[in-house]
């Protein structure tokens, strides 16, 4: 993705915020669904400038809360010296994305240990 810089030429917003998209689709992406559903929701909450273009920003996105009908993610953006510069969250529908043939949620479900 090729970032893209405000008046000030640093880190535009809207480069964070889709960031925040597609690292909810792919938090969901990791619990096994392969279509990850539709956005409902999504905000991002701006701590300081996420830097010029060129400077690391690190994002680690989380799936908080996985349903049969809601997924609910949350990302972290880190700076080089590894300081919160962002958080966003995403809410997805995914309740049609369980019908999806190319699913693996069950080769990635925890199993109970032999014998429990």
């Amino acid at each position: 993705m090729k970032p893209t810089k405000n008046r000030l030429q640093i880190l535009h917003g809207g480069t964070l915020a889709c960031m925040t998209d597609l690292g909810g689709s792919l938090a969901v992406a990791s619990r096994g669904l392969f279509a990850t559903g539709v956005s409902t929701d999504l905000s991002v909450t701006y701590l300081s400038s996420g830097g010029k273009v060129g400077d690391l920003i690190r994002a680690e996105a989380t799936c908080d809360k996985f349903g049969k009908t809601l997924a609910y993610t949350s990302i972290k953006f880190m700076n080089a010296r590894d300081e919160l510069v962002a958080r966003g969250s995403h809410t997805k529908y995914v309740a049609h994305a369980w019908k999806d043939p190319q699913n693996i949620t069950d080769e990635l479900s925890p199993r109970p240990a032999k014998g429990e």
